[in-house]
């Protein structure tokens, strides 16, 4: 078999409905979720896990995908949704965008074929619903994300836990955006070590998130419980 041949099969449609799946992913994962989170780890991530997940639930359809049946695929769809890794914790605005990812790369897999019409050319009404699928699914992206606003946030182990009564809040803002530097939004606290004089807290503030190290303090889901 040629190249020509390749392209003009089952195979080469593939490839086409891979890229289409790969920009849109990119897209969102790039301009989306990168620009705000700065978080290069989960950027490789989501964008290694959209091209493996394609070409897995390519294979496991089979090349005749026509024969593939809605449970395959929900089967599938519901594995890799919820898969999360054992080292960290995924955040949920991480894992809300796995979500998105993995959904988007079994869409474009499992999609029908394109048509052929009278001259053996490729018709674009298939290729056009994943488009309008992509599109419906960025534009709800953006809103949702303009809507709501996303700060900056912090794991912080405080060490004046006079601070941390509900009446000195304004007192325990005010500390912290003078030792961080940053202008304080929220504080959330969580455990409290009286023994150490300890408390953990979850600061949130204007601006952007400064490295990948950020919320990466290793503590004990039992930390960030309230108290």
């Amino acid at each position: 078999m040629n190249l020509q041949e390749l392209f003009s099969a089952d195979f080469g449609e593939t490839l086409l409905r891979f890229i289409l799946c790969l920009v849109v992913n990119w897209g969102i994962v790039n301009f989306l979720y990168f620009k705000k989170s700065r978080r290069r780890d989960f950027y490789f991530t989501f964008m290694i896990i959209s091209v493996a997940i394609y070409f897995l639930v390519y294979l496991m359809m089979g090349m005749d995908r026509g024969k593939a049946t809605m449970g395959v695929g929900l089967g599938l769809f519901g594995i890799f949704s919820i898969m999360r890794y054992r080292t960290d914790t995924m955040p949920v605005r991480e894992m809300t965008y796995l979500f998105v990812v993995v959904c988007l790369s079994v869409v474009h897999a499992m999609s029908s074929s394109l048509g052929v019409d009278d001259k053996g050319a490729l018709t674009g009404t298939p290729l056009f619903e994943l488009i309008v699928i992509d599109a419906i699914t960025v534009v709800a992206i953006i809103v949702f994300e303009c809507m709501l606003k996303v700060s900056a946030t912090k794991l912080v182990q405080y060490d004046r836990i006079e601070l941390i009564k509900p009446e000195k809040s304004e007192e325990l803002k005010a500390d912290l955006e003078e030792r961080l530097g940053v202008k304080v939004l929220k504080v959330e606290v969580g455990a409290v070590d009286f023994l150490r004089d300890m408390a953990v807290l979850r600061v949130s503030y204007e601006g952007k998130n400064a490295s990948d190290i950020n919320n990466k303090l290793k503590l004990k889901d039992t930390d960030y419980a309230h108290v």
